[in-house]
């Protein structure tokens, strides 16, 4: 194939800064790998990042960004995939060092690629993507740790973005009572929509004065936010119960203290969907195919965009502006 393709590059130089659609051709990608005729990506925070100059997740320029793909197999020189074969490639180093699926075409390794599962779109892959992927992990990671939808309330912090709506639509589906989050007070109503029974503001969650221990509200939690939040989700987690952290967006420092731990048996679990081992990670796409697949994933897409509109809408993850997902039209 000879004929020029459409992607998203971004560049830097000592002298400039460029986020611009170009063509190119297929020897501008890696030269080793499965190739695929990319159909959706999605936008993510770290996409955000990669699209400004001092975002500093990229590696090496160009990049092209776009760390979520689905798309369908063209040409492969290994066994486990053919041409035809649809698939889904997200994580691992994918738009940060190793160009990602803002492109008609990519060339991913095999070892990062999972099959489409049986009952799952190209299209829905991707409202899901790498926020679905986490907030899908978060729970599976709950329950390997005990937790049911008797033991008690869960809590969604930033609920209104990509890892947080899925979860609360997840959650809602699988029978738990959900308590939902958010610092957006015109986004309740989408909460509830979304399958929450109780909407809280971020005041709710933490109100500035973190004790070692707190009344026991929640059995478990998923927080993509970190920080000082984090902290005050441990020390109101019920006796035994569990969070499972996923983000840094309220900051890395997390000023809490040992009680939560050795007084009421509480667990925090990390959730790295980088580097998740791939039999875990096929296991965990399968069930958002499955029990984990929310009813109405229309209901997630704030907007579903071009390959050319991408400039303007990477930077409304960064300011706070997303609401559930935003995906790529390829």
């Amino acid at each position: 194939m000879t004929e020029p393709f459409k992607a998203l590059v971004v560049n830097k130089t000592d002298d400039d800064f460029s986020v611009q659609v170009n063509n190119l051709h297929f020897n501008d990608l890696p030269s080793e790998g499965v190739l695929i005729q990319v159909k959706y990506s999605g936008i993510n925070y770290k996409d955000g990042l990669a699209s400004i100059p001092d975002g500093k997740i990229v590696s090496s320029y160009p990049i092209i960004p776009g760390i979520d793909l689905a798309g369908t197999v063209i040409s492969s020189n290994d066994s486990r995939f053919k041409e035809g074969d649809q698939v889904i490639a997200t994580s691992y180093e994918i738009g940060v060092s190793h160009h990602g699926g803002y492109s008609e075409y990519a060339r991913i390794p095999g070892d990062w690629i999972v099959p489409l599962p049986d009952g799952m779109t190209l299209k829905e892959a991707m409202i899901l993507g790498t926020a679905g992927f986490t907030a899908a992990l978060s729970i599976h990671s709950l329950e390997n740790h005990g937790l049911t939808p008797e033991k008690g309330k869960i809590l969604v912090t930033g609920a209104t973005g990509g890892v947080g709506s899925l979860a609360v639509s997840m959650l809602a589906k699988k029978g738990y009572d959900v308590a939902a989050s958010t610092g957006k007070n015109e986004e309740h109503e989408y909460l509830y929509q979304l399958g929450a029974k109780e909407v809280l503001s971020r005041e709710d969650v933490n109100n500035g004065k973190i004790r070692p221990l707190d009344k026991q509200l929640w059995a478990g939690a998923i927080d993509p936010v970190g920080g000082e939040t984090l902290a005050a989700i441990l020390c109101k987690i019920r006796y035994n119960g569990a969070v499972a952290v996923s983000g840094l967006t309220g900051g890395t420092h997390v000023p809490t203290t040992v009680f939560p731990f050795i007084l009421r048996g509480v667990h925090l679990l990390g959730i790295d969907s980088v580097y998740c081992p791939m039999e875990v990670r096929k296991d965990v796409w399968q069930r958002m195919a499955t029990d984990l697949k929310p009813v109405n994933l229309s209901n997630i897409i704030q907007s579903e965009i071009s390959l050319e509109e991408l400039p303007e809408y990477l930077p409304k993850i960064l300011k706070g502006q997303a609401r559930g997902r935003m995906i790529v039209r390829i």
